[in-house]
């Protein structure tokens, strides 16, 4: 795997906060970044109007190409501004990752994978979409899964509440646990001004299995990296694990656990956040 693909991977791996910017409104690019979300991704689907998609693909393809990373939500493989929106941001140095809406098909996933040459993040928003998660998540080039849970909802006919989304979550945890995935990204929260009802979501979320969130306000964005800071007991087994290793770099015993590569991996995540130094966007 090229080198600038490896480190998408590991970004779209590592990230928390995924926050939203609308495609058709350039003047907040930067203002995005200036968040300090770990990743950006530059809406041209749902925050765009159809009658700006063009518009809103020429101000992504500028951005991305003078210096601007993001990650880009293209439209449904239905939509007619599906492949457009792929054409568009393919190759340009800035793509990071591309996010897929409306997603049910792997076969589709994989397409998108080999023209983007990043990593795909399926966002999985109905029945169909949720009842072939397992194989959307084993396709080649998908970096990891996110829930749009209000869609989801709609599709459904089902209220947007945790009860009625527990499966659908549960769901999408253990279909990218099974393949190796981080957990996946939670939906959004619509109560901008509500630093409680975030809290709530993130605690529920977390409590799950989910690993990172998609937010729609800048101001989401610093609760949120403090709601999936490492506990005490986390972060005091993964400097163990990481003394032990630093010697040999190779498989140890501790506790009557193997600790090998992958474990060695994942304590460096943990420990990448422990410090207010390094609660700071990955890009």
């Amino acid at each position: 795997m090229p080198t600038r693909q490896v480190a998408s991977h590991e970004l779209v791996r590592a990230a928390r906060s995924f926050l939203f910017v609308p495609g058709d409104r350039p003047d907040r690019f930067e203002k995005a970044v200036a968040a300090r979300a770990d990743l950006v991704i530059i809406d041209l689907e749902d925050a765009v109007a159809p009658a700006h998609r063009a518009d809103a693909r020429d101000a992504t393809a500028r951005w991305l190409a003078g210096g601007g990373r993001a990650c880009v939500r293209v439209n449904g493989a239905t939509s007619r501004d599906h492949q457009g929106d792929i054409d568009a941001v393919i190759d340009l140095p800035g793509l990071v990752a591309v996010m897929l809406a409306k997603t049910d098909d792997p076969a589709r996933v994989a397409s998108v994978a080999q023209q983007a040459h990043v990593p795909v993040i399926p966002l999985i928003e109905s029945a169909a979409g949720l009842a072939r998660t397992a194989a959307i998540a084993a396709t080649a080039g998908v970096g990891r899964l996110a829930f749009g849970h209000l869609d989801f909802a709609l599709d459904i006919g089902a209220a947007p509440t945790r009860m009625a989304m527990l499966h659908a979550r549960s769901t999408l945890v253990v279909a990218s646990r099974a393949v190796g995935h981080p957990g996946p990204i939670d939906g959004v929260t619509t109560a901008l001004d509500d630093p409680k009802a975030l809290a709530e979501d993130l605690r529920h979320a977390k409590e799950l299995g989910m690993t990172g969130k998609l937010l729609v306000h800048p101001g989401q964005v610093q609760g949120t990296h403090l709601a999936f800071l490492p506990t005490d007991d986390e972060v005091r087994w993964a400097k163990e694990v990481l003394h032990a290793t630093s010697t040999t770099g190779e498989a140890v015993r501790i506790d009557g656990q193997m600790i090998d590569a992958p474990v060695m991996a994942r304590a460096a995540a943990i420990l990448r956040y422990v410090e207010p130094s390094e609660r700071r966007p990955l890009t």
